[in-house]
């Protein structure tokens, strides 16, 4: 049994068909942690070099990045359009491996997905208000063809912690194409972005991050998040990003749903920086 979940409903999920394109079967490897913390103990941590800011991991790492469309873990409503419980308004998977470049896999949270026993889908992003961390990592690893149990490690991103993140690591530069403007008085939610490179503090990625004029666009706006996601890796390698890494975990630890150990979290991140 996969210990994220209750019993897994491999097999007996219905994937909509446009998961046909994406073609990342045999993507990852199944070469993770077989048990938590499995890092060298005793490396002092440092800002100046990621083989001292934490050991590396022993093998490739995948980690399932949930980003949700409240505001806070455990909200009784994401203050979205319709109002209700969180959703995943975003699917990362990572690979990490210390002497490989990061790998970045986005699913689309739109994809078709049947339960057993339901007669009409829904869409991969309700999943999570249905059976939270278990039945979307479930999902994703039908879709992805990972092998039973995998991923071992994930994340949950609610809005506040993105904010946190950016805030933390001090601002990351983007380059956007074109101006983003959109106040909603539904949500008390304002877009404001200017075409062209230029420095975003938490609260302007959340607008990139967040933008959907069109419902229909979920596509468009997985680029732009694509764009953010670039820009936040390229922020934890610079200079400011590694030395704010120790502090940043610590203050992330209560806006995060995670099983990353502490030290798992900054082996990662000196994997990501090498």
């Amino acid at each position: 049994m996969n210990w994220l979940s209750p019993p897994r409903i491999r097999g007996a999920m219905r994937v909509g068909s446009a998961l046909l394109g994406l073609g990342v079967t045999g993507w990852f490897l199944a070469t993770l942690w077989p048990k938590p913390d499995r890092v060298a103990p005793g490396a002092p941590l440092s800002a100046d070099q990621p083989d001292t800011l934490a050991p590396f991991p022993e093998a490739p790492v995948t980690v399932l990045v949930i980003g949700l469309d409240a505001d806070r873990l455990g909200a009784a409503s994401n203050q979205a359009a319709p109002k209700g419980p969180a959703n995943a308004d975003a699917l990362l998977m990572l690979r990490i491996a210390s002497q490989e470049p990061l790998q970045v896999l986005q699913i689309p949270t739109e994809l078709g997905i049947q339960l057993p026993g339901e007669q009409d889908p829904g869409s991969l992003a309700q999943l999570w208000r249905r059976g939270g961390v278990g039945l979307v990592s479930d999902a994703i690893s039908d879709i992805v063809g990972l092998e039973e149990g995998d991923p071992q490690r994930y994340v949950v991103m609610p809005r506040a912690a993105l904010r946190r993140l950016v805030d933390g690591l001090g601002d990351v530069e983007v380059v956007l194409e074109e101006s983003y403007k959109r106040q909603d008085k539904t949500q008390d939610y304002t877009v404001n972005l200017q075409a062209g490179r230029q420095n975003l503090n938490g609260v302007q990625a959340e607008q990139l991050a967040r933008h959907l004029p069109d419902p229909k666009a979920v596509s468009e706006r997985r680029q732009r998040q694509e764009i953010l996601v670039a820009a936040v890796i390229e922020q934890v390698k610079a200079p400011s990003g590694i030395g704010a890494i120790p502090d940043l975990v610590n203050q992330l630890d209560a806006e995060l749903e995670t099983n990353l150990s502490r030290s798992e979290q900054l082996s990662l991140a000196a994997a990501i920086i090498a």
